[in-house]
């Protein structure tokens, strides 16, 4: 087979780095280097000897510690060395952050200058750069400052000097002020707002006490003054601020007041319509009574996907599918286009009796790999397009990227227990190299069965029709089993997890939930009781068989609840049974699909169609690729009225 450009270049590189590379490195001791890098973290320097980690493949990370603890004393040259010296690995940028936290926090902003590559990451490391470039190139630095200053919360002590020099030379004047000041207000952040009362003179008193006045009653927005501030600069900040709380708090009130004081405000149109987009927003997301006219009347001139997807989802919810139409119509031709809303534009013709215009835009939603697209195709009587892209590489490739030094390092840190620091290196590669080399890497990681590492280089590489390696065959063996004792399909079990934890055994979610299945303890203690063994614990979930066990009997519960219906249950494992039994109880509807467009949260949604549309992926990849025979819901799941009949003995 003939090698490919960027095969040739990738194992030129390969035989380079690899010959670089003392071979007395492989053998030093990886207990060695974890003391010396747990001593240097501690910057215990008396502790490591240097000569039990020399040319060891992690010394970087020692030498990292170090030269950071020598900050900011130590020259730009050296760091601009260890930067270069380390370009293949993470440790390069966060060098270069670190000294420019450094040489900021200490006013060496020369030294600071000469090591940034442009604007760092972060606000604080942000603000000290734009305050070493206000000599060197001050409108950007006022530019850039003006916009870190922007911001309803508090900003970090590191754009103090900023601020204030900002303040010194008019850039941020009295009428910037004011505007931070409301975007606290909004926020919640009372004492920023407090704060930034007082930088104001007394020509802004009249504005500042209006605020206080509607904060303490929204209601007394309606008789505010129409004018605040020196020559009204006050006005449109405030009313943006104080509609947005109204809007938020008490929505039909807010309309209202907004019907009596929106004609005679002298607003911007921009102003204007943030207004009314917020307003018209969740006027739609409360189904406020009385409000839907207007609502169309200000809805073209919104220029706001969001509430153009709302508005077709009201006509969904009330089958008005000359709206559908209309609205989908409204959308920019980037919104429009999307696999869902080809979807609904053809079952909308469909409905209406267009029925080429019908399957032209189904035609149009079944080239997408998707929920919509694969109900598209099956509208069709078609295949699903899974686009799957093959990749393969021999065993002699596969060993020369084993000797690459992004991949020794990450090996060499799982072996000291540094998961953490081999994913940051990992990516870091996979995100800085050609395409080529990213997929040489997730072909090895598939080839290791690193599985959640293989699903993050797919990500961070955009490998989407690589699915082999987005959707590998992880834990196969344990979901068929228990897909099998609980009855359970468990393609669906795979896609479930694959969206919970991308397969990583130890994900914990902010919520506490745990796992390759994401179970919360006590859903985990609950399951564990009703199957008669001892509850695991918050650890003892984290093991992938006990996991995949109690996840596949807790989502069996869900399929008894729905007399077996998939996608209900699939809704009750992320938003819980309660709410799903609520959506059914009050949305009768006569179809899958629609039932999905009525689905409240939006999170849930996605959820949903993400996992039907994995499910399909599994089994077809199961097959070998071929989606023959594959269907995203039964005859029965598509068939069935979405209604608390749906229920069992509820």
């Amino acid at each position: 087979m003939q090698a490919s450009p960027f095969r040739l270049t990738f194992r030129s590189l390969c035989a380079a780095v690899f010959i670089s590379i003392p071979t007395a490195s492989w053998a030093t001791s990886d207990a060695a280097m974890r003391e010396a890098l747990e001593a240097a973290r501690q910057q215990q320097w008396h502790q490591i000897n240097d000569r039990s980690i020399e040319g060891h493949i992690l010394s970087g990370y020692v030498d990292y510690h170090r030269l950071r603890s020598q900050l900011p004393n130590a020259a730009p040259s050296q760091v601009l060395q260890f930067i270069e010296r380390h370009a293949d690995s993470p440790l390069s940028e966060w060098m270069r952050g670190q000294a420019i936290e450094k040489y900021g926090y200490a006013g060496r902003f020369g030294n600071l200058l000469a090591v940034a590559d442009g604007a760092p990451a972060g606000t604080a490391r942000q603000c000290y750069y734009y305050t070493a470039l206000l000599d060197r190139a001050p409108n950007e630095a006022r530019g850039a400052g003006l916009e870190l200053w922007r911001v309803g919360s508090s900003q970090p002590d590191a754009c103090d000097s900023l601020f204030n020099r900002l303040r010194a030379d008019g850039t941020i004047d009295a009428t910037a002020i004011w505007e931070r000041k409301m975007l606290a207000w909004q926020a919640g952040e009372e004492r920023l707002s407090s704060y930034l009362s007082g930088l104001l003179n007394s020509q802004w008193q009249t504005a500042v006490n209006t605020a206080d006045t509607v904060n303490n009653s929204s209601s007394a927005l309606a008789s505010a003054p129409t004018c605040l501030g020196p020559q009204c600069a006050a006005t449109a900040a405030f009313y943006k601020a104080a509609m947005q709380r109204y809007t938020r708090e008490n929505t039909p009130a807010a309309f209202s007041t907004w019907q009596t004081i929106g004609p005679r405000l002298n607003l911007a149109n921009t102003d204007r319509q943030a207004i009314e987009e917020e307003l018209a927003f969740y006027a739609l997301v409360r189904n406020v009574p009385g409000t839907l006219n207007w609502v169309d009347s200000v809805l073209p001139s919104l220029n706001s996907e969001r509430v153009l997807e709302l508005r077709v989802r009201d006509a969904l919810a009330k089958r008005q599918w000359t709206d559908v139409v209309h609205w989908i119509a409204e959308m920019p031709s980037s919104q429009q286009e999307n696999s869902r809303w080809q979807y609904w534009l053809a079952r909308a013709n469909e409905q209406l009796g267009n029925r080429e215009t019908a399957i032209a835009r189904y035609q149009q939603a079944a080239t997408d790999r998707s929920f919509y697209g694969f109900a598209a195709a099956e509208k069709l009587n078609q295949p699903y397009q899974l686009n799957l892209e093959r990749n393969h590489f021999d065993e002699a490739t596969r060993a020369q990227t084993a000797r690459l030094p992004v991949v020794q390092r990450a090996e060499a840190l799982l072996r000291i227990g540094e998961d953490g620091l081999a994913n940051s290196e990992w990516l870091h590669a996979v995100q800085n190299g050609t395409p080529y080399q990213a997929r040489a890497l997730a072909d090895y990681a598939a080839h290791q069965q690193w599985h959640a590492r293989l699903v993050q280089t797919t990500i961070a590489a955009e490998m989407w029709d690589a699915l082999d390696w987005r959707f590998p065959a992880a834990y196969r063996d344990s979901f068929l089993h228990w897909g099998r004792v609980t009855g359970v399909d468990p393609y669906l079990l795979m896609a479930i997890t694959r969206r919970e934890s991308a397969y990583n055994p130890v994900a914990l979610s902010p919520a506490g939930a745990r796992g390759l299945m994401q179970l919360m303890p006590g859903t985990a203690s609950q399951v564990s009781r009703q199957l008669g063994i001892n509850d695991p614990g918050p650890y003892g979930v984290l093991e992938p068989e006990l996991n995949i066990r109690l996840g596949s009997t807790y989502l069996r519960d869900k399929l008894e609840r729905y007399q077996g219906n998939r996608l209900a249950a699939t809704a009750a494992y992320n938003a819980g049974p309660g709410r799903v039994d609520q959506w059914l109880g009050s949305n009768s509807m006569e179809a899958f699909d629609l039932f999905v467009e009525s689905i409240p949260f939006r999170e849930t949604r996605d959820y949903v169609q993400a996992v039907l549309s994995y499910r399909v992926i599994f089994e077809s990849l199961a097959n070998g690729g071929n989606s023959e025979g594959v269907s995203l819901l039964s005859e029965r799941e598509q068939a069935v009225r979405y209604d608390r009949a749906l229920l069992v003995n509820r």
